[in-house]
């Protein structure tokens, strides 16, 4: 018999409707028969034991917000009879509870492009990339002749990035654009890179080209059409080519799977996101952290209501200052501008089913499953630890995905109730929380955890998770990729002159 709900904590005073429920409909759960006092759509919560107003919801077995008013049990709670209970700043104490994910190497590999620095890439792309949005469209008009000269063989994919940054901008607003842009140039997925600059531009193109460090000069190439005399795009072709012709060679070769670097993402979640979907990305992601591979987890925002349980995942007292203050300098970000801490969820996720950000955090959270927090990265920063890391960025779905694979993630996974089409620079794989999504959107979603509430068990459901990963790892393209739906967002923190 198909499951209808589902109280996830025993501590809990809801549960979740795996199903639509019916008004005067009776549950029965821990020897306590409860009748429904209205309909409840799927992904929503039902009271289980009367509540006083001011008293804490409890899912997860964690509290999710408070009852604006005195509710009875068969109560659907959802916003509006929920309220956040997050405000400012807070202070807070380390209470380490470690759990070291077993190392159980198993001699997985993927096929993967093993570049010069030991970097390794799971797809082998021409980027066309701007240092200035003046560009955009001759950036765009060399990618188009490229892909009609050589019809995109030899290569995963000839695609430009364009953006409106580079220019008028100022301080740390200026610097993240810099550092999107240079981790893109030091991207392992890349077998050529043509960076465009104009010239008069504030990310002066000299400077950048001096600001991305050690890169590949054979692989990475600059134009600054400015300077070009005659014309650029035929300038820029004679360079397309011969990158193009470098990168035609490179060969996929067996890799370790502790070359892995996998973002971990949510957007569109639903009631479901923190019963299927996350909690499953939560045990890919200590498998890969077990076989010696890297895992990382973003949207600060989304963490609020659920920081104190990856602090205490902390590996030292270093690691926890690191993460308070990522914590707070987010909130500070917030309120600097007005904002409460706890403006969200959005309306779809409300839809849902998730009725607070506590709620959300809560289930976001479950995508780094229980591995130690091993690093803790600002925004813009580049990977230098295996394990677990925590990032800085938003949680607009764009602005975070660019982070994870500007981070150095080779694929971001993404789970989503209410679904999403779009892809970051890297392959953005989609993963359903619910059958109903999946079935409707084929073309978006990639993997169905849909089927952990049906007749799925979790061992078969992650083995078959981790194979498919691995098999996007080695080549075979996610639903973004066959769209053609690539794109950046960079953060956008200051003035613009």
């Amino acid at each position: 018999m198909a499951v209808r709900f589902l109280k996830i904590n025993p501590d809990d005073n809801v549960v979740v409707a795996i199903q639509p429920l019916q008004k005067g409909e009776k549950i029965s759960i821990d020897g306590t028969e409860v009748t429904l006092l209205e309909d409840v759509p799927a992904g929503h919560k039902v009271l289980l034991k009367p509540l006083k107003k001011g008293e804490n919801v409890i899912k997860y077995g964690y509290p999710i917000g408070h009852a604006v008013k005195d509710e009875q049990p068969g109560t659907w709670m959802n916003e509006n009879n929920i309220k956040t209970n997050l405000a400012g700043l807070l202070e807070y104490t380390y209470t380490p509870k470690l759990v070291e994910i077993e190392a159980k190497n198993e001699g997985r590999t993927f096929m993967g492009y093993a570049r010069k620095n030991g970097d390794v890439g799971v797809r082998n792309e021409i980027w066309v990339i701007p240092t200035v949005g003046c560009v955009n469209g001759i950036v765009g008009q060399l990618v188009d002749k490229l892909k009609e000269e050589t019809k995109g063989e030899g290569v995963d994919c000839i695609v430009g990035f364009p953006h409106n940054y580079g220019c008028s901008q100022l301080g740390e607003d200026h610097e993240n654009t810099k550092k999107v842009l240079r981790d893109m140039v030091l991207h392992p997925n890349a077998g050529g890179i043509l960076v465009v600059g104009l010239g008069c531009e504030n990310n002066q193109p000299d400077v950048f080209k001096e600001f991305c460090g050690d890169y590949d000069q054979d692989r990475v190439k600059f134009m600054v059409t400015q300077k070009v005399d005659g014309d650029e795009i035929e300038e820029g072709m004679k360079i397309l080519r011969e990158l193009y012709a470098k990168a035609k060679q490179d060969k996929r070769t067996p890799q370790p799977l502790s070359k892995l670097k996998i973002g971990l993402k949510c957007g569109g979640s639903d009631g479901f996101s923190g019963i299927t979907a996350n909690p499953l990305l939560g045990v890919f992601s200590d498998y890969i952290v077990g076989q010696g591979g890297t895992t990382v987890l973003t949207e600060v925002p989304e963490m609020f209501g659920a920081e104190t349980i990856l602090m205490n995942r902390c590996e030292n007292k270093e690691r926890f200052e690191e993460t308070v203050s990522l914590i707070n300098d987010f909130k500070q970000y917030f309120l600097s501008h007005g904002e409460p801490v706890g403006e969200n969820p959005s309306p779809g996720n409300k839809a849902g089913g998730i009725s607070t950000l506590e709620d959300k955090a809560l289930g976001c959270t479950q995508k780094c499953g229980k591995s130690i927090v091993r690093a803790v990265l600002r925004y813009g920063d580049r990977i230098s630890k295996t394990g677990l890391n925590l990032l800085e960025a938003p949680g607009n779905d764009l602005v975070a995905s660019t982070a994870l694979a500007s981070a150095g993630c080779q694929i971001v996974l993404f789970t989503t109730g209410r679904g999403t089409p779009f892809g970051t620079f890297i392959p953005t794989m989609k993963v359903s929380t619910n059958s109903g999504l999946y079935n409707r959107k084929k073309n978006w979603i990639d993997f169905n955890a849909g089927v952990l509430v049906e007749d799925k068990g979790w061992d078969e459901t992650a083995k078959k998770f981790a194979d498919y990963v691995i098999s996007v790892a080695s080549g075979e393209r996610v639903n973004n990729e066959k769209n053609g739906y690539r794109e950046i967002a960079i953060f956008k923190t200051g003035v613009t002159l």
